[in-house]
């Protein structure tokens, strides 16, 4: 197919001016809309208004100029079918063989701070999306680009053959009907936020564009990659700065979200070590060094290999610090210039840079099920101090609160079931992932060893049984913090009485599946 005639309307002009001119050389004629047509006279390219094609004005600002039977007549027709072709001679239809179409910048708009439900909805392109899907629903006799990416292709074919390839036309349209679903599931995201319909709506539309294909998945034998949500939501891992180092994998990226989910609970310098998307250390301190010093302690065995997620710039100290083992990569706000110097001499370690921000309440985690998906508010609660319940005889001492809010922190970001041990801002133990929560807790007390005696444990779910309880005091553990609520609480309690164990309840479950 050789386009005769190409209607150019976009929002993005990225590449316009070298394709239209492309276009022009190739003996094709240009029709335009205001705005793109300016661009297009300016640069000096024949261009025919699609008033003058209508014979009707642009009107009501531009939110109607291209929603006319002359144009989408032009493009709907089937041109191999009589009655169609008699139709467009009848009504002085001109045939339209290329549609260059892209959308108002919706995504972008709403990712402005303090945006306005006005301004939004204004950016909500409708004859756009009609012209894009109409198109590409006759995409045996008409391109449409939605992607300032395609060009150079599209002129490559039409110099190097009779006109656009009917396998290139089928993509095309693919890639047409794509870029308007996403476009409508980012509205309608948006809207479900600013109406009844609200975070869990009856009918779920997800709107994402792939950042990068990765090599494998979890596995080699797995295709997988990368996508960011297209709600406006600037914050959180898919929009990092990668400074330095290979490709991430999908193992990096799960272990790069669990850090930086972690030290974002923090407002002091803190650090994590993560591992299979547990933290194997965790601490935080006066520095960021001190803080990931503390992590690194924790745990110097399974650090190696690991990421590493600060909260705080990473000064050189730090650096040196980080550069005396292997680490998958590194995720911080920001890397002094001695800091990054050092660590870019690291071929293999990946370092990323992202603003630690505070979460967003209606971020939603989302689960594959067979068949569907499990969606929930992200786990985004903290703890309340009237909500805190000493249940035992003795009070936590003023440390003991200070270490039990700290594990609770990080308990939080452990697989069920988890145990967490603490002392002095840094994890001493960690039991994660167990069938049974005495489990859980002997795995940590048993790598925590002597440091035991006289830290603290959070568990993230209550105890079943006082045999928890039972191992903690023979561990040495002085204070225990749990969610509660388990119709044996009170042998639990009773235990730590008999312990002198203090023993405070959240009310508050962090299971994590």
């Amino acid at each position: 197919m050789k386009p005769q005639t190409a209607l150019i309307s976009v929002s993005d002009k990225t590449g316009l001016i070298e394709f239209a001119k492309g276009l022009q050389e190739q003996g094709i004629r240009i029709i335009s809309t205001g705005g793109t047509m300016k661009t297009l006279r300016e640069a000096g390219i024949s261009v025919t208004y699609v008033s003058d094609v209508t014979g009707f004005p642009e009107i009501m600002d531009g939110r109607v100029k291209t929603l006319n039977p002359l144009i989408h007549g032009g493009i709907l027709a089937l041109r191999d079918n009589p009655d169609h072709v008699q139709a467009m001679q009848e009504h002085g239809i001109q045939p339209i063989d290329l549609a260059v179409v892209n959308l108002y910048p919706f995504a972008a708009t709403i990712a402005k701070p303090g945006v306005s439900q006005e301004e939004a909805v204004e950016n909500i392109d409708i004859g756009g999306p009609a012209m894009i899907r109409a198109a590409a629903k006759n995409f045996r006799h008409v391109a449409v680009v939605v992607n300032p990416a395609r060009y150079p292709m599209i002129l490559r074919e039409l110099s190097a053959q009779e006109g656009i390839s009917p396998e290139t036309r089928r993509e095309l349209a693919r890639e047409a009907f794509s870029h308007t679903a996403t476009y409508d599931g980012c509205i309608a995201g948006y809207l479900s936020g600013q109406t009844n319909a609200g975070m869990l709506p009856a009918d779920l539309h997800l709107a994402y564009e792939k950042i990068q294909d990765l090599r494998y998945g979890e596995n080699p034998h797995q295709q997988a990659a990368f996508y960011r949500a297209k709600s406006g939501v600037a914050a959180g891992v898919a929009n990092a700065k990668q400074l330095h180092g290979r490709e991430l994998s999908y193992n990096n990226i799960v272990d790069i979200e669990a850090a930086y989910s972690i030290v974002a609970e923090f407002q002091q310098p803190a650090a994590v070590i993560i591992k299979h998307t547990n933290p194997c250390g965790a601490g935080c301190g006066k520095t960021i060094s001190a803080a990931y010093h503390k992590a690194y302690q924790a745990d110097p065995v399974s650090a190696f290999g690991g990421i590493v997620g600060l909260n705080q710039t990473v000064d050189l100290a730090t650096a040196e610090e980080i550069s005396t083992i292997f680490v998958e990569a590194v995720i911080a706000p920001g890397y002094t210039s001695e800091a990054l110097t050092l660590l870019q001499q690291k071929q293999n370690i990946r370092l990323l840079e992202l603003p630690v921000k505070e979460a967003d309440s209606r971020e939603m985690a989302i689960k594959p099920v067979s068949g569907g998906i499990l969606l929930q508010q992200a786990d985004q609660v903290d703890l309340i101090s009237e909500q805190l319940q000493t249940v035992t005889k003795r009070q936590p001492t003023p440390a003991e609160w200070d270490q039990l809010l700290f594990a609770w922190r990080i308990v939080k970001h452990v697989k069920s079931n988890a145990i967490v041990l603490a002392g002095n801002d840094q994890t001493l133990g960690v039991g994660a992932g167990q069938m049974n929560r005495v489990g859980a807790a002997e795995i940590a007390l048993k790598q925590a060893g002597k440091l035991a005696a006289g830290a603290v444990m959070a568990s993230d779910a209550f105890f079943p049984f006082r045999d928890t309880v039972d191992a903690a005091a023979k561990g040495g553990i002085t204070a225990i913090i749990q969610p509660g609520g388990s119709v044996r609480d009170a042998e639990s309690i009773e235990a730590a009485d008999a312990k002198g164990i203090a023993m405070v309840f959240t009310g508050i479950r962090h299971f994590k599946h």
